[in-house]
């Protein structure tokens, strides 16, 4: 079962590295959204985890609260957990978040849930830009705004000229199937990257190596 723990009264969720994204959506109470948009990626959340997100407009680390991994040398590593205030020593997670398989393999992991009343889903002709929705990427149909809180919010958020519902959960797997890396030409960008299929992965800093190292 990838969803290992569901707290809607703690907003919280704990589900394994290989569960789908569309997974969590399904598991969800509604009210309760995950801190990415309802669509299928490579990877499933743990891939998300080490790309650091998708389309977010907010920073994605203080979502992940907790992740349990394998590190390179093959220890198994628990940093964080359901609650916010809840690090002794040195904090792991934020640093395994975006960190691109450097770090290890995500075998847990748990996420912030955010309630909101309503939602809606959008995709229009012009081009991506920041904007005050939750989530946003370009796609090959167009720019795509997902929001979800006060009702009121949602429709300022999505109203852009043009725009149309999107229906169903946007299949984006298969156009990576050597893996998603970042380079320009890619099908699917997002306001930190361009996505490309089999792209290289962003070169890390000597600090990150070190650390690597040391787990």
């Amino acid at each position: 079962m990838p969803i290992l723990d569901l707290s809607p009264g703690d907003q919280t969720v704990t589900v394994t590295g290989d569960t789908p994204l569309m997974s969590v959506y399904a598991a969800l109470p509604a009210g309760l959204f995950p801190p990415f948009p309802p669509v299928h990626l490579p990877g499933g959340v743990g891939g998300l985890i080490l790309r650091g997100g998708f389309a977010q407009t907010f920073p994605f680390a203080s979502d992940v609260l907790g992740v349990t991994f394998r590190a390179p040398g093959g220890r198994v590593i628990r940093a964080g957990g359901r609650t916010v205030k809840n690090v002794q020593g040195y904090d792991l997670t934020r640093p395994f978040v975006g960190s691109f398989g450097l770090l290890g393999d995500p075998l847990e992991v748990t996420l912030r849930l955010r309630p909101g009343l309503s939602h809606a889903h959008v995709v229009h002709p012009g081009p991506l830009a920041p904007c005050a929705a939750r989530f946003t990427w370009a796609a090959p149909d167009g720019t795509h705004v997902m929001h979800f809180g006060h009702a009121r919010e949602v429709q300022q958020a999505v109203t852009w000229p043009g725009a149309r519902p999107v229906t169903a959960p946007p299949e984006y797997a298969p156009l990576f199937p050597a893996g998603m890396g970042v380079g320009e030409g890619g099908p699917l960008r997002d306001l930190r990257f361009a996505w490309a299929d089999g792209a290289p992965l962003p070169e890390p800093p000597a600090l990150f190596r070190t650390l690597a190292a040391s787990l």
